[in-house]
């Protein structure tokens, strides 16, 4: 294997001659997902183009329908992505087809499928080649020094095609002459130097509509050694493809409902709809990170965390609002109820956020229109105890998870029967706040409570 090029090879290629990089995990992830939304819905969408490529690893990163339909694709991806293919809407599919247990390419709907190795690591790479546009994407670094990466250069463009017909030649030779004859079928090509200076602006507006939240989270920083990020990659690369499918078409949505909110020509029941859709695509996206945050920490087996001073009645004090507006659609009101001057505790204070909102999601999604849902914050001795209490109306039930019992879906998820609701299961609540530096305790009537230490007693 010594002669097989990996796909580490490429991205390296591509951070040739930049500054190291500088984010975190979540960050960088963060500009992953914007980057695709504005390559493919800003840039390529518009251009009307009739004839490409492209290559992606490790899933399949292109999920524009008008794209895939006119543009022939290769993906590098991992054997637990084999029974499922990608239609040509971009959305995952069951597999009619009987999977072959070898590692051969296997041609899609819309792409052909190689199997990804590991020694080519996990970091997305996508490479996308028009007669008018040629660009390359992709994630780069170790832990902490991470880097969002682009390049349209004709130098860095025609090495990495170099490399890959030199990978082809390796895993399967017809189709690196296929591909060679499908570059030459593009035609003479054109220089897309210009192309970042089109981007970048066009990124930073994306983000900028994205910033007040902090839906688009998908990883937490990972310490992992890339052999044991590979062979437990199962389930996080279906969730991180679920997670993509579900919250790119959300954020969309929820960008071009943003833009709408700031003319003031519609009616007030157009501006209550709009905020509506807001709210709950708003919901939906945050509750996809979440998830894939508790997948996260099961795939790193470890419960430590970078714990801070957090004043826990002030942010809930600022979500109160986001929860209210949310779930007023529903007819479920939020009380927060705090008591004065509490003292500060030890958590994670980005991700605690996302946490406390997938927790008045857990546990207002057996309720009817009505129903209250209080916040209690009091002082518990050297903890600060929040509990969640529900409020139901007279002829409302119990949450649904207190009546049956939830259908587990592996360490992570489980299927709530009463709810018809994908969500964590309640072996991953508990272990996700713990490393937020909660202790959860359910509550056998409605609700549940959670202790967190203060931070002046940290030692």
């Amino acid at each position: 294997m010594n002669n097989l090029i990996s796909l580490i090879a490429f991205q390296n290629r591509m951070a040739k001659g930049l500054p190291l990089g500088q984010c975190d995990e979540p960050t960088v992830r963060r500009l992953w997902w914007a980057a695709l939304e504005t390559l493919q819905e800003d840039i390529l969408g518009p251009m009307e183009l009739k004839k490409g490529l492209w290559l992606a690893a490790p899933l399949p990163a292109l999920y524009e329908p008008k794209l895939l339909d006119r543009f022939k694709g290769w993906v590098w991806a991992p054997d637990q992505l084999e029974s499922l293919q990608f239609s040509k809407t971009g959305f995952l599919l069951p597999s009619r087809t009987s999977t072959n247990p070898k590692k051969k390419p296997t041609e899609r709907a819309s792409y052909i499928r190689f199997p990804l190795l590991e020694m080519d690591g996990s970091d997305p790479f996508l490479m996308i080649i028009t007669p008018e546009l040629q660009v390359a994407l992709a994630l780069q670094g170790q832990s902490g020094k991470r880097k969002f990466l682009i390049r349209s250069d004709q130098e860095t463009i025609s090495d990495l095609l170099e490399m890959l017909d030199q990978r082809l030649k390796y895993e399967a030779g017809d189709l690196a002459a296929g591909l060679r004859e499908e570059l030459a079928a593009l035609g003479q090509l054109q220089s897309s130097e210009s192309l970042e200076k089109v981007f970048w602006p066009l990124l930073s507006e994306r983000l900028a509509y994205l910033a007040p939240t902090l839906a688009i989270q998908t990883f937490s920083e990972s310490t992992t050694s890339e052999k044991h990020l590979f062979e437990n990659s199962g389930e996080i690369s279906l969730l991180e493809a679920l997670t993509h499918e579900i919250r790119t078409p959300l954020a969309t949505i929820r960008t071009l409902i943003r833009s709408l909110l700031k003319r003031n020509n519609f009616n007030p029941i157009v501006i209550n709809r709009l905020k509506q859709i807001d709210a709950v695509c708003t919901e939906q996206i945050d509750r996809f990170g979440l998830i894939f945050n508790a997948a996260e920490l099961q795939r790193e087996n470890s419960n430590t965390s970078n714990l801070a001073s957090t004043d826990l009645g002030r942010m809930l004090e600022i979500l109160h609002q986001g929860w209210s507006e949310q779930l007023e659609h529903r007819g479920i009101k939020v009380i927060l109820d705090i008591t004065p001057d509490l003292p500060k505790v030890l958590s994670d204070p980005q991700r605690l956020e996302l946490m406390l909102g997938g927790l008045i999601d857990r546990n207002t999604r057996g309720l009817k229109s009505g129903g209250i849902v209080v916040l209690e914050l009091r002082p518990a001795g050297q903890r600060l105890k929040l509990q969640i209490l529900n409020q139901l109306t007279n002829d409302d039930v119990k949450p649904s998870d207190e009546v049956k019992p939830d259908s587990a879906l592996g360490p992570v998820l489980s299927w709530n029967p009463g709810t018809g609701s994908l969500q964590l299961s309640k072996a991953a609540t508990q272990r996700l706040l713990a490393s937020l530096g909660g202790r959860l305790t359910h509550r056998r009537d409605s609700g549940m409570t959670v202790f967190f230490p203060i931070s002046e007693v940290k030692n």
